[in-house]
This record gives structure tokens, sequence and C-alpha cells, in this order.
């Protein structure tokens, strides 16, 4: 199976999209694929802000983003958009960090006015850094997410039943992403 890289670009320890992020995790796992977890939070702040490529932390997470067949990206939406802290991260990454990979990209928002951040924000910085394929996107409002006092994560049943769709056709798409890959380099 593949190996997933499960990127949370939120800057919240208590975070609604990371908490999210790992809920989908193992679904992923259930279907036998190694997942990796990276919340971009704990990148030191240093390296993200000073731009500093060479900095431990950047370059194992460039290895872990070459390592991953695919990788889910999630972040909640500020301004119309990801996250400024994921932005960082990208930023630092091989302008070709997901070159040959399935990228499943989701966020949250507390207003359905941001559901386009997806696909007029973050899809074309993951499109340009050369993702094989993107498989559609997901956003979810704050509100279909409850975290419990013990950090356990319940969503919304209609929510939790699309989550589970659009997780099932990036998983599909993982076991394709060669054909797909070897079809573009023809």
């Amino acid at each position: 199976m593949a190996t997933v890289l499960s990127v949370s670009g939120s800057p919240s320890a208590s975070s609604r999209t990371s908490l999210l992020l790992r809920h989908l995790d193992q679904r992923l796992i259930a279907q036998g694929h190694e997942v990796i977890p990276l919340d971009v939070r704990t990148v030191p702040a240093e390296a993200l802000l000073g731009a500093d490529f060479r900095h431990p932390a950047i370059v194992e997470a460039a290895e872990l983003f070459a390592r991953a067949d695919g990788v889910v990206v999630g972040t909640p939406v500020y301004k119309a958009s990801y996250s400024g802290v994921l932005k960082a991260l990208l930023d630092l990454l091989p302008q070709y960090a997901l070159t040959g990979k399935t990228v499943l990209p989701l966020a949250t928002g507390g207003s359905t006015a941001h559901v386009l951040a997806i696909d007029y924000a973050l899809r074309p910085v993951l499109n340009s850094m050369g993702a094989a394929h993107i498989v559609q996107g997901w956003f979810t409002l704050d509100k279909d997410i409850t975290v419990r006092e013990d950090g356990s994560l319940t969503v919304a049943p209609a929510t939790a039943e699309a989550l589970g769709h659009v997780v099932d056709q990036f998983a599909a798409a993982l076991d394709r992403t060669p054909v797909l890959a070897a079809a573009t380099a023809s």
C-alpha cells in the first residue's frame, strides 16, 4: 500500500483541522496505508520565518514529502486563503516536491464564504509543485466538527459521510498514481 503524508497547516495546538486530519488518517490506516502525520506548527518558527532551507526540521520535512506516495494537506481558512504557516513550509520545499504524488486538499472554516479557498488558493500552489493528481478537495464547516473534553472528535453525520467518500476517492487514486505518472511522462 501507499505511504501518505498527512500535513496539518494549522498554527493552533487545539486545532479542529489537525484533529480532523488525524481522524481521517485512521480511515487510511484501516485501508492498509502507512500514514505519517506532520503538524507544521511543530516546525521551529525560526526555520520557517527565517527561510532556513538547511535547518534540520526543514530538511526532514522535505524528506517526508519525497518519501510519500500521496499527501493530504489540511488547513484552516484565514482571510479566504490557506494558513500562513502552511505557506511558509510550502515555500521552503523544493519547487517540484509533489511530482508524481496524489494530493488531497482539505480545509476548515467558519463560513461557507470560504469554500472556494481550496480551488482558488490552495489547489494552484499544489499544482505548481508538480502534483500528478489533485483529487477533489473538501471544505468542512467548523460547526460540523465537535471536540469533546477528552480530545476526541465527532463529525456531523452528513459531513462524515462526505469526508469518507473523499478520502476513499483519494485512496483509490493512490493506487492509480503510478499509471497516471507513466501516462503523463510519455
